[in-house]
């Protein structure tokens, strides 16, 4: 059993690779002055790169969790999603409502794929 890890820190890694699947730890913005809009536009760039690294991209993504820290932002998260999504290519999804570890953070994305 191999697993590859990218990004090791001392709490998490950013990316783990077992059997041809590539698990994101869940990321969020650096910049929280954003809007929902900047930071989900930010966050999914940061799944964009990290999935680049380790083999795959958004047309591979198996499963997706998101959550948000308001549910008045889904709609300003989903325009975001859904002008980034692969068309055709829309993985199974769960959207929530949570309370995240950051107060400034509005959103965190969580994503499950497979390498190319």
């Amino acid at each position: 059993m191999e697993i590859t890890r990218l990004h090791v820190g001392k709490r998490l890694s950013e990316v783990a690779i077992h059997n041809n699947t590539i698990y994101l730890a869940g990321q969020i913005a650096e910049d929280t002055t954003q809007d929902i809009v900047g930071q989900t536009r930010e966050v999914l760039g940061h799944v964009d790169r990290l999935l680049a690294e380790a083999g795959s991209d958004k047309t591979c993504i198996l499963s997706c969790q998101i959550y948000i820290a308001d549910m008045k932002d889904f709609d300003g998260m989903n325009e975001v999603w859904d002008d980034w999504v692969a068309s055709s290519h829309t993985p199974p999804r769960a959207t929530v409502e949570a309370k995240l570890a950051n107060p400034a953070c509005l959103v965190e994305i969580v994503v499950i794929a497979a390498e190319r």
